[in-house]
């Protein structure tokens, strides 16, 4: 799989868990050179607390367009740290 935007591949990985119909990327599958932490946080009832990362690509900047959860619950424990995507971020 790989998550695309601004025409760069910004994560890419041969194993990703899908929730929700949403590709959760391993830490390790993202190229961080295009990744910056943001202080925007969201609460899922039945994983956790999300944080998110602005996506920046030859100058141009998608805010939040990526999201992880540092701590989850017991029931969302396989995705750790993985990252998913939304705002124009084409994962295939």
């Amino acid at each position: 799989m790989q998550a695309i935007w601004n025409n760069e591949v910004i994560a890419e990985s041969d194993v990703t868990v899908v929730i929700e119909g949403n590709h959760y990327f391993p830490p390790t599958a993202i190229k961080q050179e295009f990744f910056k932490n943001t202080e925007t946080h969201t609460n899922c009832p039945w994983k956790g607390v999300a944080s998110y990362y602005d996506i920046e690509v030859d100058g141009d900047v998608n805010k939040d367009a990526a999201w992880y959860y540092p701590e989850v619950s017991e029931l969302a424990k396989g995705i750790k740290g993985y990252v998913a995507f939304w705002k124009g971020v084409e994962v295939k």
